[in-house]
Order: C-alpha cells, then sequence, then structure tokens
C-alpha cells in the first residue's frame, strides 16, 4: 500500500499527465529526489523545508497539502485544520510547527504521561489572570 506521499504525487501525475522529470524542473528540485519521494515505500526522515516548497509548487498544489503528506508518510499524524490560504493556495496564516510537533507526539506518549501532560496544560491554563 503507498503512503500518502506517494499517493498525492501519483494522483496528481495522473490527473496531470505530467513525468517526474515535470515536477521537478516546475519546482526546482532533482528528478532523482521527486522519483525518490514518489516511489519509496517508507519516508525514514521528513524532506527538508525546501524540497517540500519545490514540490508544492512542481506539484501545483498547496505546500500545506504536501507538508501533511509529507509527515504522513514519515510516520507522523498531524492533526487540527490546514492553514488559511490564499487564492493562489499559498498560506495566509502559517500553521505553527510547535503545535504541530506537540500534538503528534502525544501519539506517542503512555496513557500515564498524557495524563501528566493534560494536568500541565490544565495548570498553565489556569494561571492566566482573570478579569
Amino acid at each position: 500500500m503507498a503512503n500518502a506521499l506517494q499517493q498525492l504525487i501519483r494522483e496528481r501525475l495522473d490527473r496531470k499527465g505530467w513525468s517526474y522529470g515535470d515536477v521537478a524542473r516546475r519546482g526546482g528540485v532533482p528528478r532523482s529526489t521527486v522519483h525518490h519521494l514518489a516511489t519509496t515505500d517508507r519516508v525514514v526522515r521528513m524532506p527538508q523545508a525546501t524540497t517540500l516548497e519545490g514540490l508544492s509548487k512542481g506539484l501545483e498544489l498547496p505546500l500545506d497539502t504536501v507538508r501533511r503528506a509529507a509527515a504522513e508518510a514519515c510516520g507522523i499524524h498531524v492533526y487540527g485544520t490546514p492553514a488559511a490560504q490564499d487564492a493562489e493556495g499559498t498560506a495566509a496564516r502559517p500553521a505553527d510547527p510547535e503545535v504541530d510537533l506537540l500534538i503528534a507526539s502525544l501519539q506517542k506518549l503512555s496513557a500515564d504521561d498524557r495524563r501528566h501532560v493534560a494536568a500541565l496544560v490544565e495548570s498553565l491554563l489556569d494561571r492566566t489572570p482573570k478579569k
């Protein structure tokens, strides 16, 4: 079964009739990189930001869409809604990477550790001055 990034790339190539080279030229990334990301079953680590930006441009898809697919392919589950986008598909309000990391990391904690984190968050929120 293909991972999320493979599915995204393959679907886009099929729909548009593009090759790996077409995507690479438009996005300014090496063809070998596009091919690797489209054919590797398990992406070991998150691709660099410039690679994701080039792939986004080459596929003519919003960066957040490509970033989320790449994260999923690496085994990082991203929750929440994508960042707001303008008419060109560029993030008008960028997602907060710290929030994404915290949410994705919670899944890896034990149930007991998640309770501790929840208690910490509640105590931090209770520190807010009340009016």
